[in-house]
């Protein structure tokens, strides 16, 4: 006999809320990994321990405008349907082009990228490197996250079972003269999981670095970033000497931490990354995007 399952459908954000706020349900958005979370077996019924509350269809959660330089993105928005928007950069639409195959990029999510936590999210090396801030809602509130504190390991989020990711701000993203760059190295083009995600982001202000990050997926249980690191390059001339370029890349081995898989190797991971690093710090000029 086929298990019931339970599932809400609301035509407002406000009801779905005080739904989260009665009972602690599965959120279902695009389904992309949902679905394969919670599969058992080929023929199988999927087995869900939670009600499934579903938010794909929420208007207040699929709107993208600026505020300010500030760009907000609803949790909602396909990567289809941010690939058609004028406001999201190039950048951004590069990392989404690299995600599954079209009916994937149909159904999935911004949102539900960031809240399945995977060290191997195509889109999230960007969104740390962008800086970005996640809105959080529930019936008490807003309440605001950098992405950076929200993901917490692999599946594993600072998310409480009444919230809803409701919106991804990028700060400052629609500034003038910053170069973005992101690479991702899987065994096709799209529709294959990284091995290894590398993002970019420089701003130059005349000959000298005014702002520098860097983000690294499928390195670690989480993004690899690091602060410290990059601000030993504020200030230094463009081209970069070699032995500040050795500097970074030494320090960036040192915290870089891959594993074995059955997509690759550690060795080969390590050895990726600190390559992407250095061509993208040897570059001997920049272009805004």
């Amino acid at each position: 006999m086929v298990e019931k399952i339970t599932a809400y459908r609301f035509e407002r954000l406000d009801q779905t809320l005080s739904q989260l706020n009665r009972e602690d349900c599965v959120i279902m958005a695009g389904g992309t990994d949902v679905m394969v979370l919670h599969k058992s077996g080929r023929g199988v019924p999927l087995k869900f321990p939670k009600p499934i509350v579903f938010i794909d269809h929420l208007s207040e959660l699929k709107q993208v405008y600026q505020n300010h330089k500030d760009l907000h993105i609803g949790a909602c928005c396909t990567y289809s349907e941010l690939l058609e928007h004028p406001l999201i950069p190039f950048s951004l639409k590069n990392a989404i082009n690299t995600i599954a195959a079209p009916a994937i990029r149909n159904r999935g999510t911004l949102g539900g990228n960031i809240c399945n936590a995977s060290p191997a999210g195509d889109t999230l090396p960007l969104l740390y490197v962008y800086n970005a801030k996640l809105l959080l809602r529930s019936v008490n509130g807003d309440r605001m996250v950098a992405i950076t504190d929200f993901i917490q390991g692999p599946r594993r989020v600072q998310r409480f079972h009444k919230e809803i990711l409701a919106e991804i701000i990028l700060p400052s993203i629609l500034e003038e003269g910053s170069h973005v760059v992101f690479e991702k190295v899987g065994n096709r083009n799209a529709d294959a999981i990284a091995k290894v995600s590398f993002a970019g982001y420089i701003r130059i202000k005349g000959a000298r670095i005014d702002d520098v990050r860097f983000a690294f997926g499928a390195v670690g249980p989480t993004m690899v970033r690091s602060i410290d690191i990059e601000k030993k390059l504020v200030g230094k001339n463009i081209p970069l000497a070699d032995a500040d370029i050795a500097q970074v890349v030494a320090a960036f081995d040192k915290i870089i931490k891959p594993i074995d898989d059955q997509r690759s190797t550690a060795v080969y991971r390590k050895t990726v990354a600190l390559n992407l690093l250095r061509y993208f710090l040897s570059m001997k000029q920049y272009q805004p995007n």
